[in-house]
């Protein structure tokens, strides 16, 4: 006989997959439930075809929904085994996780799990005092625990990043379908998607800013501004190879990152936008001495209190009963 979730912990474990980041908080997840297993399906309806053509930042954030449910599911008393990218006749499920009763609990993913509610993007200004080594070590190895590396740079590099930041702002100057897929999903009050303009953190007073700025309209344009750190701490995570499965399990190894990030006090926004170009997206990888592909840029700091972003309902998510 199939082992049936409860409704409830079905319901916990949706929420905390939910509460991962995707680009744009688009959130483009649809799970479909049965017995004890559950499958991410990609949503179609919530691609951004001009910034993420491929789909890649979507399964990245299909994995890193993954993560936080079998986090949760630790948190209930069971385990998880789960497959990414399990069917290649079927491109929009990632990944199927099988939910029973755990023989032997793992704590640390258990000690994760709650972390999920108090992780939020910070695109506020961090001090200057650097992330210690031990810390550093840590979130290299919550990536490597899940297949990926954690790469920090250097001033030099970090340097090379703002150039290409720079690029990246001069390519889009005139790309009217990137700025204008962006003003759909970014600014106003927004309360279960997208990205408010409360959530937006203050201008930077110098340039280019050590945080993506995805302000669109005007009066977000012209929020107030802050001066923020004069470099930033800056690490890239990539993985060997570029299949949709390997976007997954980047998604998975950033989700555990970032996690690990809240637990020790660390905050963590992206410097993404060199990525969204192939050409830049080599540049960026070559920083790290390593061959593979770059998949985030993520600036890290200290963690203080921020406006978050909302979240759509459970049953947004769901397949819908037939009427």
């Amino acid at each position: 006989m199939t082992y049936q979730l409860p409704d409830e912990h079905i319901q916990a474990l949706l929420e905390a997959a939910i509460a991962a980041p995707s680009m744009h908080n688009t959130q483009p997840w649809r799970f479909d439930v049965e017995g004890h297993v559950i499958d991410i399906y990609l949503d179609g309806s919530r691609t951004l075809p001009a910034e993420d053509p491929t789909g890649r930042a979507m399964r990245i954030a299909t994995g890193a929904a993954t993560f936080n449910l079998r986090c949760a599911a630790e948190a209930l008393g069971y385990g998880t085994w789960f497959g990414l990218a399990p069917y290649p006749e079927e491109p929009d499920l990632l990944a199927r996780i099988v939910v029973e009763p755990a023989g032997h609990p793992n704590s640390e993913l258990r000690d994760l799990a709650a972390e999920i509610p108090k992780r939020h993007t910070d695109r506020n200004p961090s001090g200057t005092a650097p992330v210690n080594q031990r810390v550093r070590v840590a979130l290299i190895l919550a990536a490597y625990a899940e297949g990926a590396e954690l790469s920090w740079l250097t001033d030099t590099d970090i340097d090379a990043v703002r150039d290409m930041v720079l690029d990246t702002d001069l390519r889009e100057i005139h790309d009217w379908h990137r700025s204008a897929e962006r003003a759909h999903w970014v600014g106003g009050a927004r309360t279960t998607d997208g990205v408010p303009s409360s959530a937006l953190g203050p201008r930077s007073t110098t340039y280019p800013a050590v945080v993506r700025d995805l302000a669109t309209s005007p009066a977000d344009r012209m929020r107030g501004a802050s001066a923020f750190e004069g470099q930033p701490q800056l690490a890239i995570l990539s993985t060997k190879h570029d299949e949709p499965s390997d976007q997954v399990a980047a998604g998975v190894a950033l989700e555990r990152i970032l996690l690990t990030a809240t637990r020790e006090d660390v905050s963590a926004s992206f410097l993404n936008q060199p990525l969204e170009y192939d050409d830049l997206r080599r540049k960026v990888q070559r920083l790290t001495g390593e061959p593979g592909h770059a998949h985030m840029i993520i600036r890290f700091g200290h963690a203080h209190a921020a406006t978050g972003t909302g979240r759509r309902p459970v049953a947004d998510f769901l397949p819908r009963d037939p009427e």
